[in-house]
């Protein structure tokens, strides 16, 4: 089990490292499958949490904290209600709509359709709302937060920048609600140890293999895969 958390970490932040996306939905999708959702929700929170201030420390330059406050905001109050969720909904319902969301963006991403312009405050509190309760239960506040990013017409700088930012925050909150909560078991610090190696061999194996693999045609195979392990975890 040690060797099999190790890889999937690895393979999270490989993933991240080489397309910018992805770490908390491949990590999720594959950890819940050898944890099991209540160890692996607060762990990947930890994980997410490190990798996020590496992140930022690299493109702090470019975050706009007036761009994402009202988004941030709102996820503060879905936060704790994703987290009651993870504690008193079936672990079977939990596992059938992690798998319902993880199918939806990566089909979304697969599609990449062009989404009107959103420029209306209510729609940044709506999209916070929604990744705060999905970050609180699932750890993927991405797919929310991407949405809205790709609807403000941000410079790719700003874009990885600002969502950084937000995700920053959001682990944050997020890691905080699990030790409120008592989720942070010695299982998850456990695993979590294993995980700290693997995030530092991922992010060197990404930054050095980059140059040598097609973001796209990566990116393309990663999404498929979150298609086929989302079908499985809904049925």
């Amino acid at each position: 089990m040690t060797f099999a958390v190790a890889l999937i970490i690895f393979l999270a932040v490989l993933t991240q490292a080489v397309t910018g996306f992805g770490s908390a939905l491949v990590s999720m999708a594959l950890l819940t499958q050898v944890l099991g959702i209540q160890v692996a929700a607060p762990l990947v929170a930890l994980m997410a949490g490190t990798i996020e201030f590496i992140l930022l420390v690299r493109y702090r330059q470019a975050l706009k904290l007036s761009a994402v406050w009202r988004i941030a905001v709102a996820s503060v109050v879905g936060i704790p209600l994703g987290i009651l969720a993870l504690r008193h909904v079936s672990e079977r319902i939990v596992l059938a709509v992690l798998g319902l969301v993880i199918v939806g963006y990566a089909v979304y991403a697969l599609t990449n359709p062009r989404l009107p312009e959103l420029k209306q405050p209510g729609w940044a509190f709506g999209f916070g709302f929604l990744a705060g309760l999905l970050g609180g239960a699932y750890n993927v506040s991405g797919p929310p937060a991407i949405l809205y990013g790709s609807s403000q017409r941000w410079s790719p700088a700003e874009f990885k920048s600002n969502l950084q930012g937000f995700f920053l925050l959001n682990d944050a909150l997020v890691i905080a609600g699990h030790a409120w909560s008592s989720h942070l078991t010695p299982a998850v610090w456990e695993n979590f140890r294993i995980a700290v190696a693997a995030i530092a061999l991922g992010l060197v194996a990404g930054s050095a293999l980059e140059r040598f693999i097609n973001p796209v045609v990566f990116r393309r195979m990663v999404l498929w895969l979150l298609v086929l392990v989302g079908v499985r975890l809904m049925f």
